[in-house]
């Protein structure tokens, strides 16, 4: 399991590149602290359980946070 968020840091490095490429300053240093994260927690070898609930605190945040920026920052099509 901890092998996997070694694998999420690296995917969200090459998107965090590709942004910072595209010129996406905000969007790129997002990503480059979320693949921060996802290496530390790659090797601090906590339990199955551990990586589980990290994982499913972090799509709740995540998920609330892009609800939240879509519907109140970009504003609802009327």
């Amino acid at each position: 399991m901890a092998r996997m968020y070694r694998v999420l840091g690296f995917f969200t490095l090459t998107i965090g590149l590709m942004a910072f490429a595209g010129g996406h300053i905000e969007m790129a240093l997002l990503f480059f602290l979320q693949t921060a994260f996802f290496v530390i927690f790659g090797y601090l070898n906590f339990t199955e359980r551990t990586y589980i609930m990290l994982f499913w605190g972090y799509m709740l945040v995540t998920f609330t946070g892009f609800s939240y920026w879509t519907i109140f920052q970009m504003g609802l099509p009327l």
